[in-house]
């Protein structure tokens, strides 16, 4: 059970924050949180950030090999994407549409977003960008999503293994991610 360490995470958050960062150095933040607090996950390695598909056409903001540890994410795909939105307003459905296509085009079937503010909708009522994850249940596309707040609030890995868990199963029972 890796510590996150609260002071690196809040270090990430703070420039991913800061309105006086340009926009560019405000996302590397939060995909740099994202890289540091998945790394420690026993069996996560980083592969790629920032990387273009050959058409030029979508970025991977964080790609991620899974060996399958059991003190790991052993009950998770080998390969998992991270998209990360550091925006001021949550998430919109046309985003979360455009990261389950990357899913779909890649053939995985697991993601995780990362959004500084959430997504939009309701979860309850399954409206806007929720109504887009439930519904990708019928590929058996599952995507995660977590905010800043929950990463901060993390204190080692197991925890944010059980965050993931309690997603997973929060959205294969409710058909929502909240």
């Amino acid at each position: 059970m890796p510590l996150i360490d609260a002071a690196t995470v809040q270090g990430f958050v703070d420039v991913a924050l800061d309105i006086t960062a340009t926009t560019t150095q405000r996302g590397r933040a939060l995909e740099d949180l994202a890289a540091y607090v998945f790394a420690l996950i026993p069996g996560i390695s980083i592969t790629h950030r920032n990387v273009m598909n050959v058409f030029a056409t979508e970025e991977v903001d964080v790609a991620i090999f899974n060996e399958g540890d059991q003190a790991g994410f052993h009950y998770l795909p080998t390969i998992i994407l991270i998209e990360c939105k550091n925006w001021s307003n949550p998430v919109s459905s046309i985003e979360i549409s455009w990261f389950l296509n990357k899913l779909r085009s890649r053939g995985l079937d697991f993601g995780v977003l990362i959004a500084t503010n959430g997504i939009t909708g309701d979860a309850n009522e399954l409206t806007a960008a929720h109504q887009l994850v439930a519904a990708a249940l019928l590929e058996r596309r599952r995507l995660v999503v977590m905010t800043i707040d929950e990463i901060r609030a993390l204190a080692n890995t197991d925890e944010l293994s059980v965050l993931v868990k309690r997603k997973l199963c929060d959205l294969a029972v409710r058909g929502t991610i909240a």
